[in-house]
């Protein structure tokens, strides 16, 4: 059942090439895409402020996003264990209470180095893509 329908023209010497039909399941895959390029900017933007462990991480996201962005844990511990791999964090073990131990994440200088270059690619990323797209809604109205 088509939920939203999303035309997808694009053109080749002023003909029309391709026409195609989105389900809702596919737009979330959109979403998913902007998503899966972004947590490695989140996470480190978030550690930059404090430290904080996995599911703080998640919830601190979706709560500042307003809900628009849920990264389950499962989806982002292979991202921060790459990070701490690539020693941009570090990890240590904190016990909360009888026998609770939390693994908190702490952003190292290179970390912080990574998050600057990050920002910046965004930045001129975002802007061209707002050029693109600032163009076609003038041309809409």
């Amino acid at each position: 059942m088509l939920l939203h329908n999303v035309l997808m023209c694009l053109h080749q010497d002023g003909k029309r090439v391709q026409y195609k039909q989105r389900t809702r399941g596919e737009i979330v895959g959109i979403r998913d895409n902007f998503k899966r390029g972004s947590v490695e900017m989140l996470l480190l933007a978030l550690l930059a402020e404090e430290d904080m462990y996995g599911y703080q991480l998640s919830q601190r996201i979706s709560e500042r996003s307003e809900g628009a962005i849920i990264i389950p844990e499962g989806s982002m511990y292979p991202t921060l264990y790459k990070l701490v791999d690539n020693r941009y964090i570090s990890d240590y073990k904190q016990q909360v209470g009888r026998r609770l131990t939390r693994v908190y994440y702490h952003i190292e200088p290179a970390g912080q180095a990574h998050l600057g270059e990050l920002l910046a690619e965004y930045k001129i990323f975002s802007e061209g893509l707002l050029k693109v797209i600032g163009n076609r809604q003038e041309e809409q109205k």
